[in-house]
């Protein structure tokens, strides 16, 4: 898909919060609110939605083949399912509604400056609602996405989503039977293997879509990203979402991508340290009434982007073979054949690169990636003029920055970190990452403060990497092959594009094209002269070059640090845990003594990430046990692969000296 590098305009978007301000809440959560529906249906009541699918076919069959294959009567597998319907069906309360309404008006007021949203998303979302069943993919950062979501639709009178929520929230007293009365039904983490389960939970979100009452809301990454960096796709709801359409039960559906930016992500510090192996508390009540502190503290604005409405048929136009479906009766469960995988693979992938162009970024995402490659300390005045720099360097490659209006680079920077202050602080006239005690954690390690800091600081500088990956894995090439011919630096490329397949999000296939779109912007820049045979770097362009590489240098050595980790395994099969540990070790005994300082590499996101993809490459195997799955190093695949990464980016910093 060819990446839109046209800027959206700050004027796109309406905040929200600025009427709150001025009016009563609970004039606006007892508003009349009669939101448009699916080609004029009335909503169908959850009630009638559990008897539907109970009924339906599908559901009727497996009901049938279990007691075939347990032995168990018909009357006790139905009772089964109708607990499972229990446990997982959502409601529609008006009352709750509106609680949620008048709270979430005083919380947004107290914790945001504004929240932002484009108008004429809404306007073409308030016309797809109308046309055919529609699907919301938001993008996942906090816990706030899904609260945020429904209020920004119930100011815009619109239909309250149908929002898929982990079994987790179940256990919040009080808050868990609010969330299901305000449109939230409850799926469990892992239910592969149950047959009833699948069939239940398969039926009851299709139901739903066919009768298009309201639209479904789900997260195509499955998960919050603790990383800020956009999660590799899940696929199971997808599938579900789509099979109606591809048994043509439904005409068409409108997927809805949808970009939400955080200027400040309330769970930073929980993230960082669940990175670095703290547990994540439980979620409970008690829990949500001891964070009601945070009320006090600026989490600055919020942009919420609703992108085009994606016809499911116009991407299925001439791609399917709709013969298969003819073939079986409907309601027989059928694993979906790999022309099937193929397409939703590829919807998956669409929609997040979606997301992913319409995020909104700001100055601090800019003062933590200069932050990154000047440890401890940079000059003030030095920041502001890399920070203008990347700035416009960061717009030419095609990024939406949210700029404050009317402030100069200077005051921009200083608002950023006044906001800020937690985690950066400017001290006489310099600006340093703060070392000390944040969170609830409280330990001496020196390592595990620092890398608790980059994390930190990494959170926000990986929501700028987007914009930069391709042109910055075509710099990296550049500088470990040392050569201008263009077929090795592809070859470089290409590698690395694959190794980091699950770091970043890339269009399955297209290497080639994701290639040229890297050469582009770097000539765009007049970092590079690009010939058919040859790619040559500018005297302007090391700077540049150099810039790009080492901000994505912590991914390059992370990886090779863990590849020294492979090198030290026996031939005994080890388990995650065990994998995650011993990188761990290896990763502090490098930090300690000094021969690193990619303190990234502690991170569980990235050491998962890349046994992912050394099982991808071959360089580790994966064999699936009772518990799990264990792995084994193929050391002589490993052999062949690990002198790609002995290769070295260049350590000379192009940030240490004025550009």
């Amino acid at each position: 898909m060819q990446k839109n590098l046209t800027s959206k305009k700050k004027y796109e978007f309406e905040d929200i919060l600025e009427e709150r301000r001025q009016s009563s809440d609970l004039r606006y959560a007892m508003k009349c609110y009669t939101p448009v529906v699916y080609k004029e249906l009335s909503p169908c009541k959850p009630s009638a939605i559990k008897s539907i699918v109970l009924q339906s076919e599908q559901v009727q069959y497996v009901i049938r083949q279990l007691s075939k294959e347990t032995g168990e009567s018909l009357d006790i597998i139905q009772e089964e399912a109708t607990e499972i319907l229990d446990e997982m069906g959502h409601g529609m309360h008006m009352g709750a509604i509106r609680f949620f309404a008048f709270t979430l008006s005083k919380i947004f007021k107290c914790l945001f400056k504004s929240v932002y949203v484009n108008e004429d998303g809404m306007q073409k979302l308030q016309q797809a609602i109308q046309e055919h069943p529609v699907v919301l993919l938001p993008s996942h950062r906090s816990y706030m996405d899904f609260l945020l979501l429904s209020y920004v639709l119930y100011s815009y009178d619109l239909a309250l989503p149908v929002i898929a929520a982990g079994i987790d929230f179940l256990g919040m007293k009080i808050v868990g039977e609010l969330l299901r009365k305000s449109g939230a039904f409850f799926m469990r983490r892992t239910f592969g293997g149950n047959k009833l389960y699948w069939a239940v939970f398969a039926e009851y979100v299709k139901c739903i879509l066919k009768n298009g009452h309201a639209p479904v809301e789900f997260y195509v990454e499955g998960t919050r990203s603790r990383t800020a960096k956009t999660l590799s796709p899940k696929f199971g709801l997808l599938n579900i979402v789509m099979d109606p359409f591809l048994k043509r039960e439904i005409f068409d559906i409108y997927l809805v991508p949808i970009s939400i930016s955080y200027e400040r992500v309330l769970e930073e510090f929980l993230y960082a340290y669940e990175l670095l192996g703290v547990p994540k508390p439980k979620e409970s009540t008690s829990g949500l009434l001891k964070a009601r502190k945070i009320l006090n503290e600026d989490f600055g604005n919020i942009h919420v982007h609703f992108g085009q409405p994606v016809s499911l048929r116009t991407l299925e136009a001439g791609r399917m073979n709709k013969y298969p479906f003819n073939l079986l009766p409907r309601h027989i469960p059928q694993k979906p054949s790999e022309e099937i995988q193929k397409f939703v693979t590829d919807v998956a992938y669409q929609i997040e690169l979606l997301q992913i162009e319409n995020m909104v970024l700001n100055p601090w995402m800019l003062i933590c990636t200069i932050l990154l490659q000047n440890l401890p300390a940079i000059d003030f005045e030095l920041l502001v003029e890399k920070t203008l720099w990347l700035k416009n360097l960061t717009q030419l490659f095609g990024g939406f920055l949210d700029w404050p209006d009317n402030l100069c680079a200077s005051k921009a920077v200083k608002s950023a970190l006044m906001l800020h202050s937690n985690i950066a602080s400017l001290v006489n006239g310099q600006v340093i990452i703060n070392n000390k005690e944040m969170g609830f954690v409280t330990t001496e390690d020196p390592v595990f403060r620092r890398a608790f800091s980059s994390l930190l600081c990494g959170s926000y500088r990986n929501q700028l990497l987007n914009v930069f990956v391709r042109p910055a894995l075509v710099s990296i090439a550049l500088q470990i092959t040392h050569s201008s011919r263009k077929e090795e630096v592809y070859n470089q490329f290409s590698f690395w594009r694959d190794v980091f397949s699950e770091e970043f999000i890339f269009f399955p296939g297209i290497s080639l094209k994701d290639f040229e779109e890297g050469c582009f912007l770097l000539t765009k820049c007049g970092a590079i002269q690009d010939t058919p045979q040859q790619i040559f770097v500018t005297e302007k362009g090391n700077t540049i070059i150099t810039f790009l590489s080492v901000m994505f240098k912590p991914f390059v050595e992370g990886y090779q640090i863990i590849c020294k980790y492979l090198f030290s395994e026996t031939s005994e099969a080890f388990t995650e845990k065990h994998f995650i540990f011993g990188v761990r070790s290896l990763a502090s005994q490098l930090l300690e003594t000094g021969s690193t300082q990619c303190y990234e590499v502690l991170s569980s996101d990235m050491q998962k990430n890349a046994l992912a993809a050394f099982v991808r490459l071959g360089m580790v195997d994966r064999m699936k046990t009772v518990d799990g799955f264990t792995y084994r190093v193929n050391n002589e695949s490993l052999a062949k692969t690990a002198g790609m990464f002995e290769s070295r980016i260049p350590v000379r910093n192009a940030m240490t000296a004025r550009l």
